[in-house]
């Protein structure tokens, strides 16, 4: 995903110098043809190119083999490290639709997914994915969000995916108007108006939600986060913790999410890849940054010390040093 208004993007992989779709392709044949298969090379060459890149090598794939690469080489990985050279052969907003579909048609429901994915994205972004989503699987994602989630926490999602956030500049007047209101709907209140904070939060640009949190600790000498975290509950809370995270800062966002799904007994092997690839050229580079500054290890070394094997050198390539 190019950088707003074009250039560079703070990701970990750019497109490859020198790119040659079908020679990947011989090469990625070649590494899974006859007794055994070359995992080094698939990674290797794989975590090198953009998903653009990545796209042509499909097609150049069926164009000089004339099979198909995903099939191929799912038939030749397993596990973990399958899973993660699948995914980065999809297009981004195919794989966040596929990663939101398997969050609600799995063994219940996968909240964290769904927070994760609709707090996080643009109104460009959520567009798309709606679009994928019911191409991809026939279904409206919008329904399925309602059949499988409830209350307050529903509405939110709801209102997520209509991707219809105002982009307006802030109104510091409005600001203020809104802070008081925020204020006046949870810490002032007998309970909580959950539909101001939603109405607030869900639909105002990142710049005046910015501005209404500046005011809302001014006027009231506590953080917004705090105070979600003290009137709001389950799925609400989480959710509404997400988006103003967002809000104030993605890569912050992420580089919280990564820790979190390394830290402690075991890992959370599917939001470490979905992060980690998802964010892989637009953002990493940031995201590692924060993550040194704020747990005083880099990404690289915790990874090197939670996962193992292929999964370990495939998101190793993906995180591109140890810095």
């Amino acid at each position: 995903m190019a950088a707003r208004g074009g250039g560079r993007t703070r990701g970990t992989i750019h497109d490859f110098p020198g790119f040659d779709a079908n020679q990947d392709a011989e090469i990625l044949h070649k590494a899974m043809k006859g007794f055994g298969t070359d995992e080094d090379i698939i990674l290797d060459l794989l975590t090198q190119r953009s998903n653009a890149q990545r796209q042509d090598i499909i097609i150049g794939y069926k164009t000089v083999i004339g099979k198909d690469l995903v099939d191929d080489l799912k038939s030749e990985l397993s596990g973990t490290f399958e899973s993660l050279i699948v995914a980065l052969l999809l297009p981004p907003h195919r794989y966040d639709a596929k990663e939101l579909h398997d969050a609600i048609k799995g063994v219940g429901t996968s909240e964290d997914i769904l927070v994760e994915i609709l707090a996080s994205r643009n109104n460009d972004e959520i567009h798309r994915i709606v679009e994928v989503y019911k191409e991809d699987f026939e279904s409206d994602l919008e329904e399925d969000l309602t059949s499988d989630t409830s209350g307050y926490f529903e509405r939110v999602l709801v209102s997520l995916v209509q991707g219809n956030r105002s982009e307006a500049e802030a109104d510091p007047s409005q600001a203020e108007e809104d802070a008081k209101a925020l204020y006046e709907a949870g810490e002032n209140a007998w309970g909580t108006d959950e539909e101001r904070f939603i109405s607030i939060i869900c639909s105002r640009s990142i710049p005046h939600l910015l501005a209404v949190f500046d005011a809302y600790k001014k006027i009231n000498d506590i953080d917004l986060e705090d105070s979600i975290a003290s009137e709001c509950s389950g799925n609400l809370q989480v959710v509404m913790l997400a988006i103003v995270k967002c809000v104030k800062n993605i890569p912050a966002y992420f580089a919280e999410k990564l820790y979190n799904s390394m830290k402690g007994a075991g890992t959370d092997d599917e939001t470490l890849m979905r992060i980690m690839v998802s964010r892989s050229e637009i953002d990493l580079a940031d995201i590692k940054a924060i993550y040194k500054a704020k747990y005083d290890e880099s990404l690289h070394s915790t990874i090197v010390g939670d996962t193992g094997g292929d999964f370990k050198d495939a998101l190793l390539k993906i995180c591109a040093g140890d810095d």
